[in-house]
């Protein structure tokens, strides 16, 4: 079946000599991966290596078969071409770290518009905005929603987090329960935008701890997530 859709590019990795695998997350079909023969080496073909950088909106042509096997792009071009995403340091940063929670929090091949809406808007809100150092921040917690563990704020008044539970308690009720400078700054990422997250002060280890907070939240409800590689390039940015 020959599908057009919008697409982000989740990863490529080098496959032998010429090819690559590419990840994406598809609006039509949510998670999808792709064989691109000979891109490696051939100058002629209609897909160039550089429509597959990380967190690439692209659209495709595609034939998707639907067997869980590796499927084919027939055609792709640059949906919104980034200004600055894949240029500037920090953002570059960010692009990579916030690509890698991606690969390893959406597996499901099915459609799923409002996710692929919230990461596309994200991304275009990260490329256009001068001030962006509590963008992972926010984008973590708002993730979690889609994800189905948003923290339970008509809770937030107490003052007791249980990770576990996802929701405020009056007491420490054990391992995941946490009361700390960390927690009180998560409250203050509920219910706002991305504009309004710049307005928040956090230190550079005030936005560390906030960030392994909503780290070990991710390890606690998805079963099998792993820590991003690119975290200590990350940190070390913000240093």
């Amino acid at each position: 079946m020959v599908v057009a859709t919008k697409a982000i590019v989740l990863s490529s990795l080098k496959f032998g000599d010429s090819d690559l695998i590419v990840k994406c997350f598809t609006a039509s079909s949510g998670l999808k991966s792709y064989l691109l023969r000979n891109i490696l080496k051939s100058k002629k073909g209609k897909l160039k290596v550089s429509l597959f950088q990380p967190l690439t909106i692209l659209e495709i042509e595609a034939s998707h078969k639907n067997k869980g096997s590796l499927e084919r792009i027939k055609e792709a071009k640059v949906y919104h071409s980034y200004q600055t995403l894949h240029t500037q340091i920090v953002k570059t940063s960010m692009t990579i770290f916030i690509a890698e929670i991606l690969a390893n929090t959406i597996n499901e091949e099915a459609e799923d518009a409002q996710l692929f809406g919230f990461i596309k808007e994200s991304l275009l809100w990260l490329d256009q905005s001068a001030r962006t150092s509590n963008f992972h921040i926010l984008f973590l917690l708002k993730l979690s929603m889609y994800l189905g563990f948003y923290p339970d704020t008509d809770t937030e008044q107490k003052p007791y987090f249980n990770l576990m539970e996802g929701v405020f308690q009056d007491f420490n009720t054990g391992k995941y329960s946490e009361r700390s400078q960390r927690t009180a700054k998560l409250k203050e990422f509920f219910g706002i935008d991305f504009d309004k997250s710049n307005d928040i002060k956090l230190t550079k280890n005030q936005r560390s701890d906030l960030l392994a907070l909503l780290l070990q939240y991710y390890q606690l409800h998805l079963h099998g997530f792993k820590k991003p590689k690119s975290l200590v390039v990350l940190n070390q940015i913000f240093e």
